[in-house]
């Protein structure tokens, strides 16, 4: 496919979001279904098209004066993808698959159009209802912070360090364009690429296969490697999920000790099974009810809540779930994470600590939340988390941003990672 097939093809899928107000995998995933003509690198280069209009629709439709896929599709083309109108008219200009052609009125916007002109939520790609939030969050700069969220993410795994060192894995993914990460200890980053690139299928290597790396964010190896976890302690991962920071914890405890890897969700759950076998990993416990964690309460060393939140902080990765939320969401997290600090607090022995992570970078779910459980629960007591960060990563690493001088938060802007929220509290006694 050219150029023109491919940009028909985005705004098709934009106009299935829109029109059905579905996922984005889903609706392209039914695209590929639908035209099994299209090859891997069609499909990608497509994919590329629909996120990046998701990620900035909303200044798109500003400069266009129009919010239809039509329009936001050109707008890619035009402030992603490096065309100018001239030369998008001349690449297209010969393709029978090519799209309709932009309006006049459009394009007469477009090049008369300023972004500064735009209201601020506009400018920063964020519904207007969070604009307060992020003012919060991040006071002067938070319209930089909020920028960041529309950017591409790049592609982040976490050398396995029970089977390879770093090194080695970098070395096998030579061609693949693997750099050593710049914070996290084992973390290897591949550079998001731009216009109609696609990141290599890195699972399909063999030394995947042979479990010498999981695919892992950035900040989500940072969060794990911050709670320190230790040779022989026994720690519970509440919200396991997928087991990601479960793996990472486990990997730095070198197989010593327990982690024990619950969610209520057996489907999020499911996954951990197959990773495990992979890396190699020996002392993690599954369990997928909570009645299996009965001889484990006031016995854990460490404890970690990485909460269900409204995943603020994934926007890269996920643009289309920052136009599906709503007051209503933010609330039903809110108490969805008081309920799981309050069931997980439990398990804390005395001296213990309780990790509390989200990937979200409102202080309602993060800062607001830590200190009202502190406040209603008074043998724990929020500890400085920021020790750790310099033992870790050294005081001359890029530092993270803490609104109290205890907590941090990671974000695209200030750590180029994925948004993450973390705090350290001790129980006494």
């Amino acid at each position: 496919m050219r150029l023109g097939g491919r940009l028909e093809g985005a705004i098709s899928v934009l106009a299935d979001i829109d029109a059905r107000k579905r996922p984005v995998a889903d609706a392209l995933k039914d695209w590929g279904l639908a035209h099994r003509f299209a090859g891997s690198g069609d499909r990608a280069a497509i994919g590329n098209i629909v996120y990046d209009a998701l990620r900035m629709r909303l200044s798109h439709a500003f400069l266009m004066d129009d919010d239809s896929a039509v329009a936001i599709g050109h707008a890619v083309m035009f402030r992603q993808w490096g065309f100018t109108p001239e030369t998008l008219a001349a690449e297209l200009a010969d393709d029978k698959f090519a799209p309709t052609p932009l309006s006049t009125e459009a394009l007469a916007a477009f090049t008369s159009r300023s972004l500064s002109d735009a209201p601020l939520h506009v400018q920063g790609d964020i519904p207007d209802w969070v604009q307060s939030s992020f003012e919060q969050a991040f006071g002067d700069s938070w319209l930089t912070e909020a920028q960041a969220l529309a950017g591409r993410p790049t592609l982040d795994l976490r050398a396995n360090i029970l089977k390879a060192t770093r090194e080695k894995a970098v070395k096998a993914l030579e061609r693949a364009g693997a750099k050593e990460a710049k914070i996290a200890r084992h973390g290897i980053r591949i550079a998001a690429g731009e216009g109609a690139s696609r990141l290599p299928n890195v699972t399909a290597e063999l030394s995947f296969q042979k479990g010498w790396f999981e695919v892992q964010d950035e900040g989500s190896q940072i969060v794990a490697d911050l709670v320190l976890a230790g040779d022989g302690e026994q720690v519970l991962d509440y919200c396991a999920g997928g087991g990601g920071k479960t793996l990472a914890m486990a990997a730095a405890m070198h197989n010593k000790g327990q982690v024990h890897a619950y969610d209520a969700d057996r489907k999020r759950l499911a996954p951990i099974i197959e990773r495990l076998k992979r890396a190699g990993t020996r002392n993690v416990q599954v369990h997928d009810d909570v009645r299996g964690l009965s001889s484990l309460r006031g016995r854990c060393d460490k404890v970690l809540v990485d909460a269900p939140c409204t995943g603020t902080g994934t926007w890269r990765r996920r643009p289309d779930t920052k136009w599906r939320l709503t007051t209503k969401n933010l609330d039903e997290r809110k108490a969805q994470q008081q309920d799981a600090l309050t069931q997980a607090s439990s398990f804390v022995r005395p001296g213990g600590e309780l990790v509390y992570v989200t990937c979200s970078v409102l202080p309602q779910e993060n800062e607001e939340q830590v200190r009202r459980f502190a406040t209603d629960n008074g043998d724990f007591e929020i500890v400085n988390a920021l020790p750790a960060w310099d033992s870790l990563f050294g005081k001359e690493s890029t530092r993270p941003r803490s609104s109290d001088g205890k907590t941090i938060t990671l974000t695209p802007a200030s750590t180029d990672t994925d948004g993450f929220f973390f705090c350290r509290l001790k129980r006494n006694g």
